[in-house]
């Protein structure tokens, strides 16, 4: 079968980063996209983390997938393969952002080694595997290596996007005179809600 050509790839990222955005059309991932929102620093800081790890994590299972498990007929051992890879990048981008930002460590706290367990991540890795290749195989084409990535990198901005729109937000809301009994998380889910419907305009646009 004949590799998606550079047009499909680029509209296969955009595709993951508005149209089936994981935080606001699928809404996985929810938990470090409401926990490290509220300022734009640290949300630049998860944005670039996770980039990092879903790209090299993307890399990581398809190679392992197609030269160790596919072949060894092990694929049911993918999920449990999968995490432990996830865990091995989350421990080095931790101690990459401990050792040149502190202040960044100290800031994500609890959310960094949680991407870990961010669903995002091992949803992107099983879908690259998956359910990616069948669906391109039924238009005829083989989805490698290439696609994967575009792939695994456009779910991670499209996490960016929105966790850096929501941070903006509720930064800025700091200063505004928000009721009490909306302050915190009724805010937080309020705003993701908006955000949502906000995204749903770009559905349509491609598959």
């Amino acid at each position: 079968m004949p590799e998606l050509s550079a047009m499909q790839i680029f509209l296969l990222l955009l595709g993951a980063v508005f149209v089936n955005n994981f935080i606001l059309a699928k809404f996985i991932g929810i938990c470090p996209f409401i926990g490290v929102s509220k300022k734009v620093g640290p949300a630049i800081g998860m944005s670039l983390a996770v980039i990092f790890v879903m790209a090299l994590s993307s890399i990581a299972t398809w190679l392992i997938d197609h030269y160790i498990l596919i072949p060894r007929d092990l694929t049911y051992l993918r999920t449990l393969v999968f995490i432990i890879v996830i865990a091995g990048l989350v421990q080095f981008v931790e101690m990459v952002i401990l050792k040149t930002s502190p202040s960044l460590y100290k800031a994500l706290g609890i959310f960094l080694p949680l991407i870990t367990t961010n669903c995002q991540v091992l949803a992107m890795t099983v879908m690259n595997v998956r359910e990616m290749p069948e669906k391109y195989a039924a238009m005829g084409y083989s989805f490698g290596l290439v696609p994967s990535v575009a792939h695994a990198v456009g779910i991670a901005c499209g996490f960016s996007v929105a966790l850096l729109i929501m941070a903006a937000i509720r930064e800025r809301l700091e200063l505004a005179p928000v009721p009490e009994s909306l302050k915190g998380w009724p805010l937080a889910f309020l705003l993701s809600g908006q955000l949502s419907l906000a995204f749903m305009g770009f559905v349509g646009m491609m598959k």
